[in-house]
């Protein structure tokens, strides 16, 4: 009778210290949380809520999803995070933009993370065929904001930052795949913007709406973009649903004509993720955002325009 008892004890305790090793592989995952649509696990990188501060680093966030790249709140740390959800699921975003506009620096509010030698963590981006790159975002200010570089009072940035991974050749503002307001022909529009190479030509799918009418001022925005490197296609889409746009190159800027496929990316980790405005290093001021973001993830493969309005309803309705 001991013996069945120190048995069943021993093969309880076993079970028991399994718990928590598989819930720690669960959340690491996405598996198991209640803001992740299940599909959407896999291809999970990076996934930011903006909610869990690095332990005994507030000024650091906590990747969610299962690369573990965490990243810096940069120049504003912990006083960025702010008590303002994006849906129901939320309790809190961080703020980003614009510090001083008069004087020529780098304390504009962003955040991420960068390497020269690139960011082993994000390595599922490395030979990718697709990405996307969602999130939530709320203007909170005048976009795009004064160019504090120049001497030009009247003078701004042509561009505002969103969200986006590196390009493995990347001196902190070069992307591989990127979600961005940006001057297109003259008129600031909504795009995703992709490059397949390192070093290569960037393709641009813009949307057609009025960008402050797809983000209007503070009020909070799902938004996702979709890039298929092997393909050569792209898309954008608004709380859940897609946004008519056009590419701004007609040729083949991801050099994938005449040959044989599948076509990846460069087979280079990317040097890092920025959020709400270029170089994430802290080098240079370029394209800050006022706004708030919340929720972003970062994917390996183009999710597809179904997963993208689950997972909108996921949390919208919750």
């Amino acid at each position: 009778m001991i013996v069945r008892r120190i048995a069943v004890a021993a093969l309880l305790g076993g079970a028991l210290a399994a718990v928590p090793a598989q819930a720690q592989a669960d959340a690491a995952s996405g598996k198991g949380r209640p803001d992740v649509f299940p599909s959407l696990r896999h291809g999970l990188v990076a996934h930011y809520d903006f909610e869990h501060p690095v332990k005994g680093d507030p000024a650091r966030e906590r990747d969610l999803g299962p690369s573990g790249t965490d990243i810096d709140l940069v120049n504003g740390g912990a006083a960025m995070r702010v008590p303002d959800g994006a849906h129901r699921g939320s309790k809190g975003s961080i703020q980003l933009g614009q510090v001083n506009p008069t004087a020529a620096g780098n304390d504009d509010w962003k955040a991420g993370i960068y390497s020269e030698t690139g960011v082993p963590t994000l390595r599922a981006f490395n030979a990718t065929r697709g990405a996307t790159v969602l999130g939530w975002f709320k203007m909170t200010g005048a976009n795009p904001s004064p160019n504090s570089n120049t001497a030009d009072p009247d003078d701004r940035y042509n561009a505002t930052g969103l969200a986006g991974v590196l390009s493995g050749d990347s001196n902190g503002h070069d992307v591989r795949a990127l979600l961005e307001i940006i001057d297109v022909q003259g008129q600031q529009r909504v795009v995703a913007l992709g490059r397949r190479i390192d070093g290569g030509n960037s393709q641009t799918f813009a949307a057609d709406e009025d960008w402050q009418k797809i983000l209007p001022l503070n009020t909070w925005v799902f938004l996702a973009a979709t890039f298929d490197f092997d393909k050569g296609t792209m898309a954008l889409y608004k709380n859940g649903k897609p946004l008519s746009g056009f590419y701004t190159r007609t040729d083949d800027p991801w050099a994938i004509g005449g040959t044989p496929g599948p076509h990846t990316t460069s087979a280079t980790d990317p040097r890092g993720i920025k959020i709400g405005g270029s170089f994430p290093q802290n080098t240079r001021e370029q394209n800050p955002c006022n706004c708030r973001i919340d929720s972003v993830m970062l994917f390996d493969r183009p999710l597809t325009a179904w997963e993208i309005e689950r997972q909108y309803h996921l949390v919208a309705r919750r």
